[in-house]
């Protein structure tokens, strides 16, 4: 009977490969850490918190008024805290709103700004642009904060029901959905760890890192824009910004996140 012989030069490059794999694996995600460290040393995000403070206060549109009085949630005018309690249901409009449709509501009854043609402006443009730079300055103000949106109101309830129906959905081309990536521990793409956004990531994490500033291709974005790139990857068409899908979505990873501090507006590769 032959018996196999396996050199023992073979036997020891066996052993060794795993072992070499995890430790390269192990330095290039290191290696992304320290990338990260350092591009969130002057963070270009800042330039729109900046853009967005300005746009608050400035008086514009047909009206010639400037956004001061915008309920956000937390009565006309107030700003921190606001966004850690998005997306949630506005009586004045009966829908439950995140935090970009809710500044564009607020730019059509405030500034006479025709809010439907801002919805279809493409992001980074025109009045698009606007609401991105607004929506960052909101973000930014509740830094550090909890996220605790709210699950009072009926609809509200829905939204989160309906989110997670769309979460676990699969379709398009790749038969994809959001779990897919992020559904469960452990996963991760191109070395960039996925977090589980069925429960709550950690601070400044999943929904606790956006809007954020995407090095890549120098453009600020917000979670809408975020979830439409998912949607793009997917092979799903693009939702309408500030619709219900969106919103539903957002009010899901938004509730899982609770207790996560925001880290938004954050930096990203």
């Amino acid at each position: 009977m032959n018996t196999l012989r396996i050199h023992p030069l073979v036997a020891a490059l066996a052993l060794a490969l795993p072992a070499a794999g995890a430790l390269a694996q192990k330095s290039a995600t290191q290696a992304i850490d320290e990338y990260r460290q350092m591009l969130a040393d002057g963070n270009p995000a800042e330039l729109f918190e900046a853009k967005g403070e300005s746009l608050w206060k400035a008086r514009r549109g047909p009206r010639n008024a400037s956004l001061e009085a915008c309920d956000l949630g937390k009565g006309p005018g107030v700003v921190k805290g606001a966004f850690v309690e998005l997306p949630r249901y506005f009586a004045d409009t009966g829908k439950v709103q995140d935090l970009e449709s809710r500044l564009v509501t607020c730019m059509e009854k405030l500034q006479g700004f025709n809010g439907a043609e801002v919805a279809k402006t493409a992001f980074g443009k025109g009045e698009m642009a606007n609401v991105t730079a607004l929506a960052t300055w909101v973000a930014a103000s509740s830094r550090g904060m909890s996220f605790n949106l709210p699950q009072d109101h009926p609809m509200e309830r829905t939204f989160f029901e309906a989110g997670k129906r769309i979460f676990f959905m699969r379709g398009g081309t790749h038969d994809f959905s959001c779990a897919s990536c992020h559904g469960e521990d452990g996963k991760r793409i191109r070395l960039q760890d996925l977090p589980n956004l069925t429960r709550n990531p950690g601070d400044g994490v999943g929904f606790a890192a956006w809007p954020a500033y995407r090095v890549s291709n120098g453009q600020m974005w917000t979670m809408q824009l975020r979830l439409n790139d998912c949607f793009r990857q997917q092979r799903f068409p693009f939702p309408e910004f500030g619709s219900d899908a969106l919103t539903a979505l957002s009010t899901y990873l938004g509730v899982n996140a609770k207790g996560a501090k925001s880290a938004a507006p954050t930096i990203k590769r």
